[in-house]
């Protein structure tokens, strides 16, 4: 698929004449011989909405490939950050315990495909697309695509399902094109890049930065449920991941908040008390649990979560995937 700018459908007015000017000249040759990309500079769309809905027919038919065979290899260029970790594991597991692929394989079908595109400078250039599915009920599909330069092939960095109703209103230009909210943004009531944190924080201490929920107090509250009971207690430890493929990405809504996408990591242990033993887990963390389970089981979560940052009030999170991605047991 190209990987430039050159479909230009559905463009008018100075965005138009904008990007022609910038596909013609966004390479060009130093007197070293190299290759310049000027993306850096540009204030351009992610990507034309052709080649977004190329994108996501490429992951979908990737995932596909992958979940059939159980064959992480299939569909890693097209996936990343917590996509990667959660997915990977799944397939892993999927390969120990059926080692001639998934006997449940059906594949994913996207329809119905909204793709919200923000215009902005710099790298990672990345755009969200919003689909129904043949899978999960009635929700809505929410996948980030993202990419570091001009020829890599788009990578869906966060997936999270969230109710129809959820799915916020976008500010966008009078071409369409949405707003990118910087990480550090301080008009919103949680920067962006601090809501891993704040989150992480949140689950250890609670307090009022974020509303409650189903994936906050909710949370919180099975969380101390199972954390004593006879015989076995259970301790968690929850980490930021703000990083590279981690980093949050925001848009801002049209009431002047943001959506933002964000990754955790959890640690629960399971530890037994003199006599009693942990609880035998299911196949598939037995396929990601490395040493023996004697007193103890370590499993290591990450999380990819979907929030709405308003200008003022507690941050609602709409949605959170999470998948093991590994164990310990001791």
């Amino acid at each position: 698929m190209s990987r430039d700018l050159r479909r230009l459908h559905g463009l008018r007015g100075p965005r138009r004449t904008a990007l022609v000017a910038a596909s013609v000249t966004a390479l060009s040759l130093t007197a070293s011989g190299c290759v310049v990309v000027h993306g850096e500079r540009e204030v351009l769309p992610a990507v034309t909405r052709a080649e977004a809905a190329e994108a996501l027919k490429e992951f979908t038919a990737a995932y596909n490939a992958a979940d059939k065979a159980y064959d992480s290899s299939l569909d890693a260029d097209r996936t990343t950050g917590a996509l990667a970790d959660i997915d990977g594991a799944r397939l892993k597991a999927g390969k120990v315990n059926h080692p001639d692929g998934n006997p449940a394989h059906a594949p994913l079908e996207l329809t119905d495909a909204k793709f919200t595109i923000p215009a902005k400078a710099g790298w990672p250039r990345w755009f969200l697309a919003d689909t129904a599915a043949n899978k999960g009920g009635d929700v809505r599909w929410l996948l980030a695509f993202t990419r570091d330069a001009l020829d890599d092939p788009w990578e869906v960095a966060y997936l999270t399902l969230v109710s129809p109703d959820d799915v916020p209103e976008f500010k966008t230009d009078e071409d369409g094109w949405a707003e990118a909210v910087p990480a550090n943004s301080t008009d919103v009531a949680v920067a962006p890049g601090e809501l891993s944190q704040k989150y992480a924080t949140y689950l250890k201490d609670g307090g009022d930065a974020f509303g409650e929920g189903p994936h906050t107090s909710g949370w919180r509250d099975t969380r101390k449920q199972k954390s004593v009971r006879p015989g076995l207690a259970t301790q968690y430890i929850d980490e930021p991941l703000v990083n590279g493929d981690y980093a949050p990405l925001a848009l801002r809504t049209a009431d002047g908040g943001a959506l933002v996408f964000f990754t955790t990591r959890h640690f629960e242990k399971q530890t037994a008390a003199a006599g009693a033993t942990v609880p035998t887990p299911n196949a598939d963390v037995l396929a990601l649990t490395s040493g023996e389970i004697r007193q103890s089981l370590t499993m290591e979560f990450v999380s990819n979560e979907v929030a709405l940052d308003p200008a003022g009030g507690p941050v609602e999170v709409l949605g959170r995937i999470q998948g093991l991605t590994s164990a310990k047991g001791e």
